[in-house]
Formats: structure tokens, C-alpha cells, sequence
């Protein structure tokens, strides 16, 4: 196998561990070299084919939205239900101080659990550095206690992102057994790419996470008022549910996420404001709480990369980058322009099920505005694509656009700027991804990441070699 040779630059690609099974260990990585890549993240986890409507399904439906399909067999298939199981055998004794036990070994673990462990060997040989990508609070069988709380205190019907509140700290514990039991068996990764680590915002409903006992005791502890917060915030959603103006909804189309959520009641909502805040420090404390992982786990050399949703939505979700970047080596803001038209319609419908008076395409300008999508004129011009798009059509994200977010997210990188590595996502066309990774490529930053291995044809791996050779 042909040795990579050394860069300054960073050019990452996801590889879940289903591609690794279906395709095989050196294929794989011949791809990899081919196309000029450093890295790669893979999964703990092996997978099989399963009949239909058992397991998993792959790709991920995404709340029922997604048509997509692999660009890329899978067991022969372009999508495929999925029997799944940890590649490796947990240690009990790591979990002793936590109310989440390891993952269950299945057959499936023994079978093919060591082709992970090949994987990653071949790759370091390979002179690639391998990273392992989780979750940032998802443990096994999350329980509700766990799980974010709606304003009112309830417990919100399962979301796109099931995803547990940064606050929990059994969740905190479970993350810290489960760095030290997969090092036991991996020890010679790079580093752990960890996702969600913020509240995501894909649903209107997500983004008024999260206001759990949780939260309470850490917002008490660190300085917030929960209790005005908590009251501010409720008046909000109160008035969104039935109350929403067109001439407020209007008044707020010029305005940034922020202030326009602030405003929308037609007055300044000063604990909206708090409430951002207490966001975007209770996201710095759980990527801080991961670096103190490594660290318990003996490893503090170990590199720790954030996923992060770009500008304007990061304001919302919580993650301020230039506190995050404390505690991680990189930061990979993702361009998943597939996702930013869906959630225009998912927040649209949200707010006209519950304001029945609003036209709904008058609502969809305001959410794309608050977006910032594109100018009046764009906008309108994609207001009937704004869905989540099919594998051949172009996502209706100008590369304007494109280009002024990630201006926009350089900003926060002045003292660190090589810890700016995008993550592109490989779904669409071509022709579409080929201009979207090629807008990345030729910018300043430190290199990118590609999610994900199954979404690349053949064509497109020619792409990727041709742009960044």
C-alpha cells in the first residue's frame, strides 16, 4: 500500500464502519490516499444486513424527511436495514460510577468487531491519523431524566437529534467511562470527533431546550437567574403559540436570529437574551468536561475535535466557538446545506400550527431571513424548495451564501485560525457538491472534512483529488 505523504494541510473523511464491512479494509483506504486524505473517522460499531423493518435503517431518514440514498453500495443496496453492535468488548469496571452501563455485546461483536480494530491499524500504517466520532451526550438507552425539557418542564416528543442535556451529569460520567473503555481497546487513535455537543436547532421545538433540573442546578450554580430565564422565556413561547402578529413577524426580518427571537413578543425579552448566554457557557462546560475525559483517561495528548452547526444557528444551539476553542485542538462548523432548507419548513410549520392566521410562505421568508439564506430576491426565488432536498437536485443554498457564513465563522478564529476545519457533507448531486467542497478548498482555512464516505461516488472521489491536489 502507497505511504500518504505528509501535509500541512487537513483533509478528513467520515467512514462509518458499514462501508468498512461492505467494501473492505483496502479499498477503502486506496480511496482515501487516492483523493490526498490525512485523516479519517470511523465508528465503534459493526453492522449486518437485516430484514426489512428490523434494526436500523441507513441512511438516516432524518425525522422522515430525508429521500436520500447512498451514492455508494452498502451490502449491495444504495440503502439498507441494519443489524448493529459495539466492534469492541466493554469493560464493566469503567462503569462502576455510572447509572449508564457499557454497550451490549452481540454476536455480531465477535464475528466482525476485530475489523475496526484492522481498520485502524492498516490507516495508521497508512500514515493517516484516525479519529473515532460519538456523540457528544448520547449514551446507550438515554432516559428521560436525561433528556432535554421543554419550557414547561415535559419531556419533548423524541426530536431529529435525540440528543441528552449538556447538563446531565450521568450522562457527563457515562462519557468519561466510555473514553477510558474505548482507548483500552483502541489506544493508538488520534483523537475523538464528538457531535452535538450544543442543543441542536432542527425543530422549533429543539430550540427552547433546555429547562431540566438539570440545567436548574447548573445554571444556580454558575451564576443565572433560572427562575427569570425560565419566566422570560416561557412568555415567548407562550406568545409564539397563538398570539404571533404578522406585523411583529415582519418587524423582525431584518433582524439577527437573536435579537429577532428577542423581539418577537414586539418588546425586548432581556432573559432571552440571558438565556443564550447560559447556552453557550453550559456548551463550553461540556467540551471542557470532554478535554477533563481525555485527561482521566490518561491521554491528555489526545486531539478533541467540536462538530458545530454554522452561523446564525450556532447562536441559538449554544456553541460559541471562541470559548469552545479552550478546550479542542479543531472546530468543524458544518456546511450540511441539505439540513438549512428543511429547517426553514420545520420552524415555518411549527409556527403556523399554532398562529393559523400567518400565510405560511410569508412565515417561510421571515425563518429564511433569520437564516440569512440569501438576499429578498433569493429567497424568493428557492421559497418552494425549501425541503430537504432529493440525491439529484441542487440545494437551494446560494454559494454566496456559502461563502459569507463561512467568513461570518472565520471571525471567531483570529487567535486560532488553524483550528477552523469545515466539515462538507457529501449528499446532492455533482455537480453541486463539487462547487460547494471546491468553495472550501480554495479558501484560507486549515484544511476540511468530509461526511460522509457512503455519499461519495466514484465521480465525486475524482473531485475531491482534482480540487485539493
Amino acid at each position: 500500500m502507497v505511504i500518504l505523504m505528509t501535509t500541512d494541510r487537513i483533509l478528513g473523511i467520515t467512514v462509518l464502519a458499514d462501508f468498512i464491512l461492505s467494501e473492505g479494509v483496502d479499498r477503502i483506504i486506496e480511496n482515501l490516499l487516492r483523493v490526498g486524505a490525512t485523516s479519517v473517522a470511523c465508528n465503534p460499531t459493526v453492522t449486518a444486513p437485516a430484514p426489512q423493518g428490523e434494526g436500523s435503517f441507513q441512511p438516516p431518514l432524518d425525522a422522515g424527511s430525508s429521500p436520500r440514498e447512498f451514492d455508494r453500495e452498502l451490502f449491495g443496496k444504495r440503502s439498507a436495514w441494519l443489524y448493529s453492535a459495539p466492534s469492541y468488548r466493554p469493560n464493566p469496571a469503567f462503569y462502576s460510577d455510572s447509572v449508564y452501563g457499557p454497550r451490549v455485546v452481540k454476536e455480531l461483536s465477535y464475528h466482525l468487531g476485530s475489523l475496526i480494530g484492522d481498520f485502524i491499524e492498516a490507516a495508521k500504517a497508512a500514515g493517516l491519523r484516525v479519529y473515532l466520532q460519538l456523540g457528544a451526550v448520547q449514551p446507550t438507552g438515554l432516559r428521560d431524566e436525561d433528556r432535554p425539557r421543554q419550557v414547561d418542564g415535559s419531556v419533548a416528543p423524541v426530536p431529529l437529534a435525540d440528543t441528552g442535556s449538556l447538563a446531565s451529569s450521568a450522562i457527563r460520567a457515562y462519557n468519561r467511562a466510555y473514553v477510558k473503555d474505548l482507548l483500552a481497546t483502541y489506544p493508538e487513535i488520534s483523537g475523538f470527533r464528538i457531535d452535538w455537543p450544543e442543543y441542536p436547532c432542527y425543530t422549533m421545538s429543539e430550540l427552547f431546550h433546555d429547562f431540566s433540573p438539570h440545567v436548574e442546578q447548573w445554571a444556580c450554580a454558575n451564576g443565572f437567574d433560572f427562575q427569570r430565564i425560565r419566566k422570560g422565556v416561557g412568555e415567548l413561547h407562550q406568545y409564539l403559540s397563538g398570539k404571533l402578529t404578522r406585523v411583529q413577524l415582519m418587524a423582525t426580518r431584518d433582524l439577527k436570529i437573536d435579537r429577532a427571537f428577542a423581539n418577537l413578543t414586539g418588546e425586548f425579552n432581556e432573559a432571552v437574551a440571558e438565556w443564550l448566554k447560559l447556552k453557550a457557557a453550559l456548551s463550553a462546560d461540556l467540551v471542557a468536561d470532554w478535554r477533563a475525559a481525555l485527561v482521566a483517561a490518561g491521554r491528555p495528548e489526545l486531539e478533541l475535535t467540536a462538530h458545530a452547526f454554522m452561523p446564525p444557528y450556532s447562536t441559538m444551539t449554544g456553541l460559541d466557538f471562541t470559548n469552545v476553542l479552550t478546550h479542542c485542538d479543531f472546530v468543524s462548523p458544518k456546511f450540511y446545506t441539505m439540513h438549512w432548507p428543511l429547517m426553514v419548513k420545520f420552524w415555518s410549520e411549527w409556527l403556523v400550527e399554532r398562529n393559523a392566521h400567518l400565510d405560511f410562505k410569508d412565515v417561510m421568508r421571515t425563518v429564511a431571513s433569520w437564516m440569512e439564506l440569501g438576499s429578498t430576491s433569493e429567497i424568493e426565488e428557492r421559497l418552494g424548495r425549501y425541503k430537504y432536498p432529493k440525491s439529484d437536485e441542487e440545494h437551494p443554498i446560494p454559494i454566496r451564501v456559502q461563502q459569507r457564513k463561512l467568513e461570518e465563522v472565520r471571525q471567531y478564529f483570529s487567535e486560532k485560525p488553524a483550528s477552523l476545519v469545515p466539515l462538507v457533507h457529501g449528499y446532492g448531486p455533482l455537480e453541486d457538491f463539487a462547487s460547494r467542497f471546491q468553495m472550501v478548498a480554495e479558501s484560507e482555512v486549515q484544511g476540511l472534512w468530509i461526511n460522509r464516505y457512503g455519499y461519495l461516488s466514484d465521480e465525486k472521489l475524482a473531485v475531491i483529488e482534482q480540487s485539493w491536489s
